[in-house]
């Protein structure tokens, strides 16, 4: 059974840093692409970075470019986002889906991925 579960939120001061983790299981994890995604209140779900099956290329949103670093150990079947410099305005749900096919660019959207984890909260505030 495919699965994915994300951990390291809380809450965070503004200013403060983290480490998102998605552990993975049921399913080849090297052959999969791997996107982080967050939703809001009130806003729909978007997406925050993205990283190929390999861990050679990587992508992100405006939104995080400069704050945030996207990895992944294949060896742990283990993805991470890390965020510095947070804002109030990275307050949201953080999930983490795994993509087995789909071109890169389409990986900032939601319809390529296969598994999705249960999410973890993120609230940044003092």
């Amino acid at each position: 059974q495919p699965q994915l579960v994300e951990s390291g939120g809380g809450l965070v001061q503004p200013g403060g840093s983290l480490r998102l983790s998605c552990a993975a299981s049921g399913f080849t994890f090297d052959s999969y692409a791997i996107g982080w995604f967050r939703q809001a209140p009130g806003k729909k779900r978007e997406g925050v970075s993205h990283i190929s099956a390999s861990g050679g290329s990587t992508n992100y949103a405006d939104s995080v470019l400069g704050r945030a670093t996207i990895s992944r150990d294949n060896a742990k079947s283990t993805a991470y986002l890390d965020i510095d410099s947070l804002k109030p305005d990275d307050t949201a749900i953080y999930y983490c889906a795994a993509a087995g096919s789909g071109s890169w660019w389409s990986l900032t959207f939601e319809y390529p991925y296969d598994y999705w984890g249960q999410g973890t909260q993120v609230t940044v505030s003092s």
